[in-house]
């Protein structure tokens, strides 16, 4: 199992939408996400920053990120783009993190 961490940037005054909008998450994204082989996923906001770190335990060949060409990922993106500093693709912006240290 590979452990996988990266930081997104949420826009100014959105973290109570961008709570409420993954309280909410679609059946279907959380479906693909466990059959990409992602059992947990973490996300965590810094309001200092505005930055949001994710953590990923992943099976398979890569993390959500790399889900872009699915359907409901791209609807996702579409989705959560006004509050999030996004690519021309309406990717969130994203930067992986190098694992420093890990504890068992």
């Amino acid at each position: 199992m590979e452990r996988i961490a990266f930081k997104m940037y949420l826009n100014e005054g959105q973290k109570e939408e961008y709570k409420k909008r993954h309280a909410e998450i679609w059946p279907e994204l959380k479906q693909l996400l466990k059959e990409a082989g992602i059992s947990e996923y973490s996300i965590f906001f810094d309001d200092e920053t505005n930055t949001l770190f994710a953590f990923q335990k992943v099976t398979g060949d890569g993390g959500s990120q790399d889900l872009g060409a699915t359907e409901i990922v791209q609807k996702w993106w579409t989705y959560m783009k006004d509050i999030m500093k996004s690519n021309s693709d309406n990717s969130p912006v994203s930067v992986p993190l190098e694992e420093v240290f890990y504890m068992e």
